[in-house]
């Protein structure tokens, strides 16, 4: 059981997982590059035992790399059944969550290059109150966006009160209205949509 489902309550299920666009890994592969080809440079213009000594500071853009790749790979953003969740943390972990019961807008900024790429900024704005979630340069935020969407809709179903609904089939049993298989029938469909 991986940590993400022990996030989740009973009945809920992750209907998608994306991260951070590898756009966001570029300026960390531009830094390291440029680093290691002056230590490339630096070792060829040094007399030769200082030159491997400074060869071997090649594994410091190499590691610095390595760590920013796996803090990207341990970010994640959910959309359950019932919230949207973001996952940071190698070791440590930070959890957000916003229900999205309470999810008011969703606002997505993609640049040009974005559009061409496939990465955007996604803002959720709820009625909590922090407000707003930003996800930065997420991968395919058209989808993340619409299958939230898709998954609010599906919560606005279940959240009709149910007992309001089945007070009111009952009244229109009792009165004749629909027969007792219709009742049942009406009940199971509504009771199916929780």
């Amino acid at each position: 059981m991986g940590y993400v489902d022990k996030l989740l309550a009973q009945g809920e299920s992750v209907v998608m997982t994306c991260r951070r666009h590898w756009i966001a890994l570029s300026p960390t592969v531009l830094v390291d590059l440029v680093l290691m080809v002056a230590v490339i440079v630096l070792a060829f213009l040094l007399p030769p035992p200082f030159g491997f000594f400074v060869l071997s500071l090649l594994l410091l853009p190499l590691i610095h790399f390595l760590i920013v790749y796996i803090v990207w790979r341990s970010e994640q953003y959910i959309v359950t059944t019932q919230r949207v969740i973001d996952v940071r943390g190698v070791f440590s972990k930070h959890v957000s969550d916003s229900s999205l019961e309470k999810v008011n807008d969703v606002i997505l900024d993609q640049s040009f290059l974005g559009r061409i790429l496939g990465y955007g900024d996604i803002r959720i704005i709820t009625g909590s109150d922090i407000g707003a979630d930003t996800f930065r340069r997420m991968a395919d935020p058209l989808r993340f966006k619409t299958e939230m969407l898709s998954q609010k809709g599906r919560v606005g179903l279940s959240g009709e009160n149910v007992p309001e609904v089945l007070a009111r089939l009952d009244e229109l049993r009792q009165a004749g209205t629909i027969t007792e298989e219709e009742f049942e029938r009406e009940k199971q469909e509504l009771l199916s949509r929780l």
